[in-house]
C-alpha cells in the first residue's frame, strides 16, 4: 500500500494515527501472481482455522497433485471426496473447493485478466454465489490477491477487535459501526484494516 494511504489516514483519524506511528510502515504486498481460483481455495482452506493448522492442510491437500505446484480445477474435480477428507478438509470446506474449481471451469470464477476489470461489488456479487464462499472470503481476495486499496472487512474478528482495543472500546463494534466509522478512511480502508490487524499484536 502506498504512503499516500498511510498519510491519509494519519490527517484523517488521530487516534489510528498513534497505532501507525508505533507500528510504522504498512508491508502489505498482495500476491497479484495468484490466480483467484487459487486464492478462493486457499481462503476457504484457512476459513474457520488458525494460520499454522490451515496451512498444514493445504500442504496436505498440494501433496496429492505432486506433480503440480497447485492443483488445477479439473484435479479437483476428479479427486475423491475421502482423498480430500484425509487430507484433512472437512466436509463442507472439500465441497465448497470443488464447487470453487466446478464455477472456475464454467468461468464463473473469472482468470487473471479478466478480474482486474471488475468493480469490487461485482467481484463479490459473482463469488458469493460459490458454495461455502462469503462476502469474507472475496474480501481477503480482494485485499491480499487483487490489492484493491479500499476494502473494510466489518465482520472480521482480527479487525473488530483491533478497532476496540485501539478505541478502548470493552466490546467489539457492530459490524455497521465500523462501516460508519471507516468512512472517513476512504479510499484506504485496506490499509486502515491492516493497521488494526497489527493493533491486535500491539495493544491486547
Amino acid at each position: 500500500m502506498t504512503p499516500e494511504a498511510v498519510q491519509h489516514l494519519i490527517h484523517s483519524d488521530k487516534i489510528l494515527a498513534r497505532v501507525i506511528k508505533k507500528v510504522g510502515p504498512c508491508t502489505l504486498s498482495p500476491r497479484k501472481r495468484r490466480s483467484p481460483f487459487e486464492a478462493l481455495v486457499q481462503s476457504v482452506a484457512h476459513q474457520q482455522l488458525n494460520g499454522t493448522a490451515a496451512t498444514t492442510i493445504l500442504r496436505r491437500v498440494i501433496a496429492l497433485y505432486p506433480h503440480r505446484r497447485f492443483p488445477q480445477p479439473e484435479d479437483l474435480i476428479e479427486t475423491p471426496d475421502e482423498h480430500l477428507r484425509g487430507a484433512g478438509l472437512s466436509r463442507a470446506k472439500t465441497a465448497s473447493i470443488k464447487d470453487i474449481a466446478a464455477k472456475t471451469i464454467a468461468g464463473v470464477v473469472p482468470t487473471k485478466r479478466a478480474i482486474t476489470k471488475l468493480s469490487d461489488a461485482e467481484i463479490i456479487e459473482r463469488l458469493t454465489a460459490i458454495r461455502g464462499v462469503g462476502p469474507w472470503t472475496v474480501e481477503m481476495l480482494l485485499m491480499f490477491t487483487l490489492g484493491r486499496p479500499d476494502v473494510l472487512p466489518v465482520t472480521d474478528f482480527g479487525v473488530r477487535k483491533g478497532f476496540a482495543l485501539t478505541y478502548g472500546l470493552s466490546e467489539l463494534p457492530a459490524p455497521r459501526d465500523l462501516l460508519d466509522h471507516g468512512e472517513r478512511w476512504r479510499p484506504h480502508r485496506t490499509t486502515a484494516a491492516w493497521y488494526l490487524w497489527r493493533a491486535v499484536d500491539l495493544l491486547q
